[in-house]
């Protein structure tokens, strides 16, 4: 006889328009996949993520929810689970970014809330990256066995769309202007090289003055769709991605996806996550970001190889293979198994 479905309740943070956008699709497209295997209740936090009074509504709220077989916490909303009983609990970890910006009183509240008692409150804890699990395990000292390991999916949408190089004037591809996506550097790293560079997020009046000072020829865009955000992508010539810190780094698997040459960093998951797919640079090392660059324009073959590396890195990131994962997990922490 078939296993019954299994019920699991999604608990994901009040979205911000404009903002949050990346762990509501992610496990949209999962609960998709899995419609044939679970019963999907989703619960929207009350309010956004604000201050302590805030989080002190939104964990009674999720306590007081319809109980099912798996309560899965989705990103940034960690302490939702702190009054529920963990025995059914699967907690997702996007990253543990927030950490290394907080100092004093701050931090270790910050620790408290977002890592040590809700990982401690819950059965499994999915982490996106192995870096991220580690750094799951350096910050609570919990057991290594109880956290898994399951990527991001990549979006059907991003399927090949080769094109001819263009080494006159190539366009560089950037996405995301917080601090961390390091795009001061990377607009003083292309200085004096002609290209174009295509931007992706809100620039600021210091990314305004810097675009100004190095002469950079750019086009900016923001509050995009998904499918826009492809044409991006189908546009370019280079994707750089020279972030100083990330979870995971979706945009170098959708370059690999739509056959781009690709420059990241060497540092957190990035590495990681392109395998032998891109070029690594140093992203705190102007000169090695440039060096990267003009690599990919004048070495063709150097160029190709990383893009024919990316076809067979993106086989990693499998839709249906993250969600048997996810389905692996949700029977395994389901209170009626």
């Amino acid at each position: 006889m078939e296993d019954p479905k299994i019920h699991v309740n999604f608990f994901q943070r009040r979205p911000r328009k404009g903002f949050s956008f990346s762990v509501e699709y992610i496990f949209e497209d999962i609960r998709r996949r899995l419609a044939d295997k679970i019963v999907p209740t989703v619960y929207i936090s009350k309010c956004y993520n604000d201050g302590y009074y805030t989080k002190i509504v939104n964990i009674i709220e999720a306590a007081f929810r319809k109980k099912a077989d798996v309560n899965h916490i989705t990103g940034e909303v960690h302490f939702l689970n702190l009054l529920m009983k963990k025995e059914n609990v699967i907690l997702t970890v996007l990253d543990c970014g927030v950490m290394p910006r907080k100092k004093g009183l701050a931090r270790k509240i910050v620790k408290w809330l977002y890592l040590t008692a809700p990982v401690n409150r819950s059965k499994y804890v999915t982490a996106i990256s192995e870096i991220t699990k580690q750094e799951i395990i350096g910050y609570t000292n919990c057991n290594p066995d109880k956290i898994y390991v399951i990527p991001v999916a990549i979006d059907p949408l991003y399927i090949p769309f080769p094109k001819a190089f263009n080494k006159d004037k190539p366009c560089i591809l950037h996405i995301g202007t917080g601090f961390n996506k390091n795009l001061l550097r990377l607009i003083e790293a292309i200085e004096g090289i002609n290209c174009r560079l295509s931007i992706i997020g809100k620039l600021s009046n210091e990314h305004l003055q810097a675009l100004e000072e190095n002469n950079i020829d750019y086009e900016n865009e923001y509050n995009i769709s998904n499918e826009r955000l492809f044409e991006k992508y189908k546009e370019c010539d280079i994707v750089a991605f020279v972030s100083t810190f990330e979870g995971f780094g979706m945009p170098i698997v959708e370059g690999n996806a739509v056959e781009r040459a690709v420059v990241t960093s060497n540092v957190s998951s990035m590495p990681e996550v392109a395998a032998d797919a891109a070029c690594l640079v140093d992203p705190y090392d102007v000169d090695s970001i440039k060096a990267g660059i003009l690599k990919l324009i004048d070495d063709d073959v150097y160029r190709e190889k990383l893009i024919s590396n990316g076809k067979l890195n993106r086989l990693r990131f499998d839709a249906d293979a993250v969600a048997a994962m996810y389905h692996e997990l949700y029977c395994k922490a389901s209170i009626n198994r």
